[in-house]
């Protein structure tokens, strides 16, 4: 598949979300929706590194499909707020780039 960028991600996704009446889901019911992805990943990376095995019965899921849930559910929180997750991005570079600029220890400094 192509690369996308993130506003090709959001197109697609509000064109996916726009043939529903319904539409997208209130902001309150997205947090909790994202809420509910981010613990069934949590429950993943526990089963794949921590020490609870997943039991026999459970059904097969992956670290990588619930990034992928959760990803889909921040670009409808975006796209329903009107937030457009490329600027979202820079702006949050931009901060981590200049307030942690010297916080951690960078390769080759040593």
């Amino acid at each position: 598949m192509a690369q996308r960028t993130l506003q090709d991600m959001q197109t697609e996704v509000h064109q996916y979300i726009s043939q529903y009446k319904e539409g997208y889901f209130s902001p309150l019911a997205m947090l909790a929706r994202m809420s509910e992805e981010v613990g069934e990943l949590a429950r993943e990376v526990n089963h794949e590194f921590g020490e609870k095995p997943k039991k026999t019965t459970e059904e097969a899921n992956s670290i990588e499909l619930e990034l992928g849930d959760i990803l889909f559910i921040t670009i409808c929180f975006a796209n329903s707020l009107g937030i457009d997750l490329t600027e979202a991005h820079d702006k949050v570079m931009h901060k981590f780039s200049t307030r942690d600029a010297n916080r951690w220890t960078k390769k080759g400094t040593e």
